[in-house]
Formats: structure tokens, sequence, C-alpha cells
């Protein structure tokens, strides 16, 4: 708890140092010709470079999506991969304009680092996995074993709050890095290993012998992810927010990649508005009429990036449950362009 305390300490005399956002980020990514996108870079479904250093993911989409609507190129993205120990503060000194890092909005996170977090694109909570031959069904049954997990992450402090609530003793065995906690507890020098319950099935995949390990069932906290900018641009704040906004309303208005140029025919109100044959609300963001098009062209709708990247599309084949839109049974639900 100390150390995350520390660490938050740090990261805002860091953004004091730095100062406020200049308040003309559009322009300088315009200028600079690409979007700087802090990314993870060791997730699988959310943010991972292939072998030829080629990104994809959930998050990484909504990078090309932001890039998409600037320069009508999705692939004007320079993906920075950052820890969680240091994704805050490469953000506050505007060593990128964007963090997209399955990154969980708190309070104190929205309130002490000079940042705003935009919105949440994927809803999480934590869970554990453990070997299958522990014969472990339950996270009550962890009393006293060792737990792998990452450093100045909310994850470790869920953990000690979770054993302090159940009278369990914990024994923590932190790392800096994700992977370094997974290999860990891959050479048994922890009994569980802990993160979101994305990351488990994400990380799973990374292990030698999958199918030897088992998620349980119990999840202990809520974790909205989503993207964060600095304080000081409320035009940029926008932007990024009205980028998952839209991807969001398109697929709640069957706007996808397959039917796109058939939709721009559309007299539905809410289609052309959305798709800019109507208005100009793209423009009152600072950018183009057909902003929302140049998205869904390029990158495609939620629906289907969350299919091809963490769905059934996918080798996670994780199931919408909550980040269904709200009319499928899930909670995600964006605000209507009008």
């Amino acid at each position: 708890m100390k150390q995350i305390a520390q660490a938050l300490f740090a990261a805002a005399v860091a953004f004091a140092a730095a100062g406020t956002a200049d308040a003309a980020t559009l322009d300088t990514v315009k200028q600079r010709g690409v979007l700087n996108c802090g990314a993870n870079g060791q997730l699988p479904g959310f943010g991972l470079p292939d072998s030829q250093g080629n990104w994809t993911g959930l998050d990484v989409d909504y990078c090309r999506a932001i890039a998409a609507t600037i320069f009508n190129d999705a692939t004007k993205v320079k993906f920075v991969a950052l820890t969680a120990r240091d994704r805050f503060t490469a953000l506050q000194t505007g060593d990128v304009d964007v963090l997209v890092r399955n990154t969980t909005w708190t309070s104190s996170r929205d309130t002490q680092l000079g940042l705003n977090a935009t919105g949440i694109n994927y809803y999480d909570g934590q869970g554990f996995m453990v070997r299958k031959s522990l014969k472990v069904n339950s996270a009550l049954e962890l009393n006293d074993a060792a737990i792998c997990v990452q450093q100045g992450t909310t994850t470790e402090l869920n953990l000690a709050d979770y054993f302090r609530a159940n009278r369990m003793r914990l024994k923590s065995v932190i790392f800096a890095t994700l992977d370094e906690a997974l290999k860990a507890y891959e050479t048994s020098r922890c009994d569980a290993f802990t993160t979101d319950a994305s990351g488990l099935y994400s990380t799973r995949l990374k292990l030698a012998k999958a199918d030897d390990h088992v998620v349980l069932p119990e999840i202990i906290s809520k974790e909205p992810l989503g993207p964060f900018v600095r304080h000081g641009d409320d035009q940029w704040f926008d932007i990024v927010k009205w980028v998952h906004f839209a991807m969001l309303n398109a697929e709640e208005l069957n706007v996808n990649q397959k039917n796109l140029e058939e939709q721009m025919k559309s007299e539905n109100p809410e289609i052309k508005r959305l798709l800019g044959t109507e208005g100009n609300f793209g423009e009152q963001l600072g950018l183009t009429k057909d902003w929302v098009y140049r998205i869904v062209k390029l990158v495609g709708n939620y629906g289907e990036s969350f299919e091809r990247n963490v769905g059934q599309g996918s080798p996670l084949k994780v199931a919408r449950g909550l980040n269904a839109l709200w009319n499928k049974g899930g909670v995600q639900y964006a605000p209507p362009i009008r």
C-alpha cells in the first residue's frame, strides 16, 4: 500500500513539473503526422505486437480508430509499450497523446494525476488462476497461498483487500511486469496468479500447457477499463471519448464494414447523423463530417473489434457478457450523436 501511495505521489509530482496539457493536442498530432498511443505490449487480445512488430488488440483498435478520424489512415499510430508502473508518467509528460492500456478508472486516478478517464471500453473484474493439480475450486481456499501479482496496479490493492476482508493470510510475490509475474507462476514460485479476468484468459494462452490451469469463478473487484488523456484539453478529451461512443452507436445501428457503403444511402436520421450525410457533428469535434465513416471503414464498429480480438473470432473466446450492448443484455451504452 505504501509503495502504491509513493508511486502516485511521484507521478503527481512529475505531472506538476511537466505543466498542464497543451490545449491543442489535435494540432500537435496533425503536425507530427502520427498518433503516439500508450499501449500494453504484453497482453493478447488487448495490446500485443507480433514478431514483425504488427500490433493487434481491442485497445490497439481504439488507437487506430482515433488515427482514422484524424488522418483517414488507421496505420498512422506509433504504439509505445508501457508497464503499469510508467504508463501514467508517460502520458503526463507528453511522451504519448493518449493511454489505451487496459487501465482501470478509479477516483484517485481521475483526480490526483492530472488525467481524465474518457470512458469504459471494457468492463472487467479481477480473478485468479491456479493449476488444476492443486484441486482448488474457490479463491476462498487460497488461505496462506503465495500469489503472483504485478506491481503498481489496482490488482495488487484488490488482492490485499480481498484477503483481509476474508481473514485469510496472504503471501504476495510482486513483479514489475505482467510477463515476469506470469513466468514466476509458471515456474511454481507462486500457487496462484491474479489479474483482471480478461488478462487471465489472455495470459493463459502463453503458458506451455494452458489446459493444466483453470480460472477460478470468483470476481473480486470492479475493473472498468478505458483510455486516459491529460487534463487541460477538452477538445482532445471529447475526441477520444466520442470515438468509443461512435463505435458503439455504429454497432447499435448495424453499421459495419460489410454494409457501410449501403448504409451511406440510408434515410434513417440516426444513421445519416452517424455517417455525416446530415449535420456537422464531426466538425463540432474539430474533425471531418465523415469521421465515423472513417472509423467503421478502417477499423470497424465496437462489436466487430470485440469479436476479432477477444470474442468468438479470437483464441480467447470471451463472451460479450457485460460488454454486450445495453439492448442485448450488457451495459455498453453510448450517448446519441445529434
